[in-house]
């Protein structure tokens, strides 16, 4: 999974990007270049597990970052665009914080209206794109039209309708012949959007529906090594865990994304998939040829193993279940795979 982190000038993406995935910005970075990360999804199970049956490594999922550049108003600069395609998920990083010794390009600090603006630069970026694909089917039109064609010209109206009154791509109720006509469209508003709000250290505990970091105070979280002190350091603050790791869940949670796990000896592991996922499907990511020899999982839900205190005992109190190739995931699931190739 891919995430671009999109913003005006100033907004923090630099220091967002860095505190999530360690990754330095250079000074010299030219203004056009698109740099990408790797993020860990703190994740307590992961930790919890670890404990339980002390493997050699732990690891967590993760999440790609890519840092977009500068979105600069009105100017239609590819380089975010470009960017953005090539993600999953964007995330817009809007400045919430005054402060005169950081400027910002709109002369105020008002982060709905860069929301607003940087919308709307999304909706100008797939008009563009529609408008150029209209002019060629336009041209097409000569030598008549096929179905497929008149679908997809149909469809782009229909879109271009949509946009043209500010609605998103993904808003729009597209049937399934619909979607298939546009589908290799590079569209930025089909994509889901997730707002990171970058505020003051006085309003991180505020109590609101936004998802907010401070960059400046997240530094400072990261610099204390003793988890005991950072929860202390946290509790002044009103917050029960750090914004990079409340990032990375709304991340994963915007995107429909869930874990399940491996334990053992050597390794205890987090494993991303989508909410849904048969058995056979979440073994192909831990490898190819577990999914295509895959005979049967065995499974213990991770609330079950905590309660029970280790897995011999939860077997032991019959929490192990046996499923075929019609099972779904659910989250927290601990598998063992039985496969044969």
């Amino acid at each position: 999974m891919k995430i671009a982190l999109l913003g005006l000038p100033q907004a923090g993406k630099k220091t967002l990007f860095t505190l999530l995935t360690g990754r330095e910005v250079q000074e010299g970075r030219k203004p056009g270049d698109v740099l990408e990360g790797v993020a860990p999804v703190q994740d307590e199970r992961v930790d919890k597990l670890a404990e339980m049956f002390q493997p050699e490594t732990k690891v967590y999922a993760e999440n790609n970052y890519a840092l977009c550049p500068d979105v600069v108003e009105g100017t239609g600069n590819a380089e975010w665009m470009d960017a953005v395609r090539k993600s999953d998920l964007i995330c817009l990083v809007l400045r919430a914080f005054e402060g005169d010794e950081v400027y910002h390009p709109k002369g105020s600090v008002d982060p709905d209206r860069d929301r607003d603006l940087l919308e709307s630069e999304l909706l100008l970026a797939d008009m563009q794109v529609i408008e150029k694909r209209l002019q060629k089917v336009e041209k097409e039109k000569k030598a008549g039209l096929s179905p497929e064609q008149a679908l997809e010209e149909a469809t782009l109206l229909k879109c271009m309708e949509a946009l043209e009154s500010e609605k998103k791509i993904c808003d729009i109720e597209l049937a399934e012949h619909e979607e298939t006509s546009i589908k290799s469209l590079p569209l930025l508003t089909g994509i889901t959007v997730l707002c990171v709000y970058n505020v003051s250290e006085d309003d991180l505990g505020a109590a609101d529906d936004r998802l907010k970091v401070s960059c400046s105070i997240e530094k400072e979280i990261m610099d204390i090594e003793d988890l005991a002190e950072r929860e202390e350091f946290m509790g002044s603050l009103d917050i029960e865990s750090s914004g990079l790791v409340r990032v990375n869940a709304a991340a994963y949670e915007a995107l429909g994304l869930m874990s399940f796990y491996t334990v053992g000896k050597d390794e205890c592991r987090a494993w991303t998939i989508i909410k849904g996922a048969s058995a056979p499907e979440a073994a192909g990511k831990i490898h190819t040829d577990i999914q295509r020899g895959f005979i049967r999982v065995e499974v213990i839900g991770y609330d079950d193993l905590m309660e029970a205190g280790s897995e011999q005992k939860a077997k032991e109190q019959g929490k192990l279940q046996t499923n075929g190739k019609d099972y779904i995931l659910q989250d927290g699931d601990i598998c063992h795979y039985l496969f044969n190739v």
